[in-house]
């Protein structure tokens, strides 16, 4: 049958492709839904300001009257700008197990970007690295987080067999939480203590004394991250949206931040419960009872994720990791959690992947951006 490749136009076509991988993924039991309140923000360049930075296309494959793939592209011009690329990038890439309609939508995809000049096509990669990223190619049977992709293990062979190749990894660590601080451990946070007595760790119980700190840590975030592939400095608004997606979620327990004399946040530590079990559950709707479920399942959860962490380069090497870190683990162990995900650590960035082997983290995870020349 033919395939027919359709531009997104309309709210009815959007929400076609909002809701089509709850469709493909019916029978995938590791699968987790978006909360689909986000998704519709997401998806809108009048209430995601990214899109004004980009040029951006959604497509639908229909096979007779069947939606059988959708594919953003997006050309980040920023990005490409700051880094001198010429690449478009492709996400949100599902379809079922059927390489025509698989190369259909990235060839769509490579002429659309073509047509602006450009040379080469990588993903699964959106607006930044804040966003899923890369196919997931080893941990199939782990359980899925928040801000992740969750794939069939057939997109690899898709992706490879379209001429795709690796551009880069990204590892995810599990992490376990001791019973009691490791001694060698217990001696780098007494150094630290020591050496650090200028500096403040900040502990917190409740989440209206963590939002006013938000746009500080943010803008620490942007000030580490610049050398992290695909990332893109939050804007303002991206900050205090962040904080509304997260910050009802989070255990304000587990958000520790270090401030120097001058009350300037140097360093953070932000995790949250994994609240997939309860968004499974809720299947992706917050009201009336989402809600609920997934609270429910933050409090049952026996795992932690981390969300962010950062520290100042002129404080880096000085152990606020390992205290951040341990107190992090003090927390988590009050509140009867047992093990914590890394979240997406690049391949590359071994300072990073040292500390967390140095808490006794393991690889369990593993997710692939792929290139091709267009």
């Amino acid at each position: 049958m033919a395939i027919t490749i359709r531009k997104v136009e309309n709210k009815k076509e959007l929400r076609l492709f909002i809701h089509l991988p709850a469709e493909i993924h019916k029978e995938h039991s590791n699968w987790v839904p978006p909360l689909y309140m986000d998704e519709w923000e997401y998806f809108n360049p009048k209430k995601n300001l990214l899109f004004a930075h980009c040029e951006h296309i959604l497509l639908l494959a229909f096979k007779g009257d069947k939606c059988v793939g959708r594919c953003m592209g997006l050309i980040s011009k920023d990005y490409n700008q700051s880094h001198n690329e010429n690449h478009v990038r492709f996400s949100n890439l599902e379809t079922y197990n059927d390489p025509e309609v698989f190369n259909a939508l990235v060839n769509h995809i490579a002429a659309w970007g073509k047509s602006f000049g450009m040379d080469t096509m990588v993903g699964p990669l959106a607006f930044s690295d804040k966003d899923p990223q890369g196919f997931l190619i080893e941990g199939y049977d782990k359980p899925v987080v928040i801000a992740s992709n969750c794939n069939f293990p057939y997109m690899v062979d898709l992706t490879e067999a379209a001429g795709f190749t690796k551009k880069v990894d990204c590892v995810v660590y599990q992490i376990p939480i001791p019973d009691e601080i490791p001694p060698l451990h217990q001696k780098i946070l007494e150094r630290a203590e020591k050496q650090n007595t200028n500096l403040k760790l900040l502990q917190f119980t409740s989440r209206r004394k963590i939002k006013p700190l938000i746009r500080p840590a943010l803008h620490l975030v942007n000030k580490t991250f610049t050398d992290i592939y695909g990332f893109l400095p939050f804007n303002e608004k991206e900050m205090d949206d962040f904080a509304n997606k997260y910050l009802f979620l989070i255990n304000p327990r587990f958000v520790k931040l270090i401030a120097n004399e001058e009350n300037e946040i140097i360093a953070l530590f932000i995790a949250m419960d994994d609240i997939s079990e309860g968004i499974k559950k809720s299947k992706g709707y917050l009201f009336p009872f989402g809600i609920f479920q997934i609270f429910a399942a933050a409090r049952k959860t026996k795992q932690i994720n981390l969300l962010l962490g950062a520290i100042d380069p002129r404080y880096q090497g000085r152990g606020l990791d390992v205290w951040m870190g341990l107190s992090l683990v003090k927390s988590a162990r009050e509140a009867g959690k047992v093990v914590m995900d890394s979240h997406l650590e690049l391949e590359y960035n071994t300072k990073v992947r040292a500390e967390m082997e140095k808490f006794g983290g393991k690889v369990y995870k593993k997710f692939r951006i792929f290139q091709r020349d267009i």
